[in-house]
């Protein structure tokens, strides 16, 4: 395959759409991610490799993998894109700032523990910004992010979130989110002051689904404390699972960040013994876009937030 130029050309679109492969593994999930068919990623992704003379992809068993010259494409490609974002980002302050819209995307939780501070905050310092909230986790949440239908994305570490170190996002952490466990009324542990949880590895589990953020941290805490959850219900709302917790279905472990969810219901709140599970909180925009005056505006009032959050939990905590 020969170069058609010295000085060629490259359609971000397409760049876009290997960026997205290298992060789903395969042409279908990357299809489903760009709701796009697969015939067309795979025409985009030749395409692409028409334009810059190289081939992007091999065949792997049934699959594809990204050849050298694709790896080193996307590290140009992660460089164009946070240039194009410090431009407008340089473009918006140029201006006054403050208007326009910004779209947050967000993890259940987020959205009712910490955004609300946070939006309440917004509205008072730039009253000419529309904030508006899709409720979003990785991967899907960062292919929005990518993708320009998310300005500003707040997620928790797990496996399905981005590394620390990608270069693609300018991210910033906000709180360490405690997880207590939640007994049921009767629970013969309710009158510890705090739950091993290896005692709890024949009780009945209520957990959320296992790509989701909360779902995938329970998993793992158990799994560190030695054992495998009986999984006796499924869900991922918050208010659910504290129904189910009172009604005697089960334990669970529950992030402090939804605590006020819980404090009128008749369950029971323990720390849990040793080294407290927990989930590192964080919020990520595209590299280069950390300039402009409306994000920095999100990204401080999200860390304001999260720190009035963090010392209501503290205090919560010490009080139960």
């Amino acid at each position: 395959m020969e170069p058609l130029s010295p000085a060629f050309t490259i359609d971000l679109r397409r760049l876009a759409v290997l960026r997205e492969l290298q992060r789903r593994g395969s042409v279908a999930r990357t299809a489903a991610a760009l709701h796009l068919t697969p015939s067309a990623v795979s025409q985009q992704l030749a395409a692409l490799a028409r334009d810059l003379g190289v081939p992007l992809t091999e065949r792997d068993g049934r699959g594809v993998r990204l050849t050298g010259q694709a790896k080193v494409v996307l590290a140009h490609a992660d460089i164009i894109a946070a240039q194009l974002e410090r431009a407008r980002a340089d473009l918006a302050a140029y201006g006054e700032g403050g208007r326009g819209a910004v779209t947050v995307g967000c993890f259940s939780s987020g959205i009712l523990g910490l955004l609300p501070t946070a939006l309440r905050a917004l509205r008072a310092r730039l009253p000419d910004l529309r904030v508006d909230v899709v409720e979003a986790e990785p991967p899907d949440l960062f292919t929005a992010l990518d993708g320009g239908q998310v300005d500003v994305a707040v997620a928790v570490d797990f496996a399905a979130a981005p590394p620390s170190t990608d270069r693609r996002y300018t991210r910033q952490d906000l709180l360490t989110d405690v997880l207590d466990v939640a007994l049921p009324p009767g629970h013969p542990l309710t009158d510890r002051t705090e739950v091993p949880l290896r005692e709890l590895a024949r009780d009945p589990w209520i957990v959320g689904d296992a790509f989701s953020c909360c779902g995938a941290v329970t998993r793992a805490v158990c799994a560190a404390a030695g054992f495998t959850p009986e999984i006796r219900d499924a869900v991922d709302d918050w208010a659910a699972l504290a129904g189910l917790v009172e009604a005697g279905q089960g334990v669970a472990l529950v992030p402090r960040m939804v605590r006020s969810l819980y404090v009128h219901r008749d369950l029971v709140l323990l720390p849990a013994a040793g080294e407290p599970p927990s989930r590192n909180v964080f919020v990520a925009v595209r590299a280069g876009s950390e300039g402009d005056p409306v994000m920095a505006a999100v990204r401080e009032e999200l860390a304001v937030a999260a720190d009035e959050l963090t010392a209501a939990g503290a205090s919560a905590a010490r009080t139960t």
